[in-house]
């Protein structure tokens, strides 16, 4: 798995997306992801990489020459499936990272001020991603969070695959509570179940509060939720009867 990412700040993105499990898969590897310095394809000696907009407005829109010479580099002639961090992009989420896990390589571009030339788009990008109805100063902290997330999903990053098949979202559901040492904390007891050795009622415990979680917290996604098994179909009517 390859990951480029082009910006204004490679320090940035470096600085995170060489540390902890994804720097000793890209060690070891297994990913690699590497941040490219736009600023590095301007055409004048400042390395000027931004400009005013069209029309009036306030603040600065990236020029779309450097951007494009940034990414025919790194697409290297080849079609190299290209996503915009955007505010006013899809929502990203786990699906959408399961897709991009399918592509061998693809780009990820930062914007920042108040945006990038709408031409380069139309030329080089094929969907823009949101993290959020809301706006940040760049698009670095979305890229390093949508590279993260497809990279713990190649197979070598984590120990086994369901290191992340058992989270929150894999499967449209939020994730069961979690308890470690000790037993008692401040007059707190760790559920009686998880304490029996009973590897079942375990399973069936952690899928029951998976889905009441799931009901409390995000009822969006417990509307869209299909019962997978008769166990699940028995808990949903365990959890119905429980709120006549």
């Amino acid at each position: 798995m390859k990951i480029d990412i082009m910006t204004l700040f490679p320090e940035m993105i470096n600085a995170v997306m060489r540390e902890s499990i994804i720097g000793r898969a890209q060690d070891k590897g297994v990913v690699e992801v590497k941040a490219t310095n736009i600023r590095d394809y301007a055409l004048d000696k400042h390395h000027k990489a931004d400009d005013a907009p069209y029309g009036g407005g306030r603040g600065q829109v990236m020029l779309a020459e450097p951007l494009y010479l940034c990414h025919q580099a790194l697409s290297a002639g080849e079609h190299v499936h290209t996503v915009f961090l955007s505010a006013q992009g899809q929502p990203f989420n786990q699906q959408k990272a399961r897709e991009l896990l399918a592509k061998e390589h693809f780009i990820l571009v930062c914007g920042h001020y108040e945006g990038i030339d709408q031409r380069f788009i139309d030329e080089c990008v094929d969907e823009e991603i949101s993290i959020g109805d809301f706006v940040l100063t760049g698009g670095e902290i979305p890229a390093m969070a949508v590279a993260d997330a497809v990279c713990r999903m190649v197979p070598g990053v984590l120990p086994d695959e369901e290191a992340f098949t058992a989270e929150s979202h894999w499967d449209g559901l939020l994730e069961h509570p979690q308890y470690t040492r000790p037993e008692n904390w401040r007059g707190r007891e760790v559920p009686e179940v998880l304490l029996s050795g009973h590897h079942a009622n375990i399973e069936a415990w952690k899928r029951e509060m998976s889905l009441r979680r799931t009901k409390k917290d995000r009822p969006d996604l417990f509307a869209q939720f299909q019962p997978q098994d008769k166990r699940d179909k028995k808990i949903l009517d365990k959890i119905n009867s429980d709120e006549r």
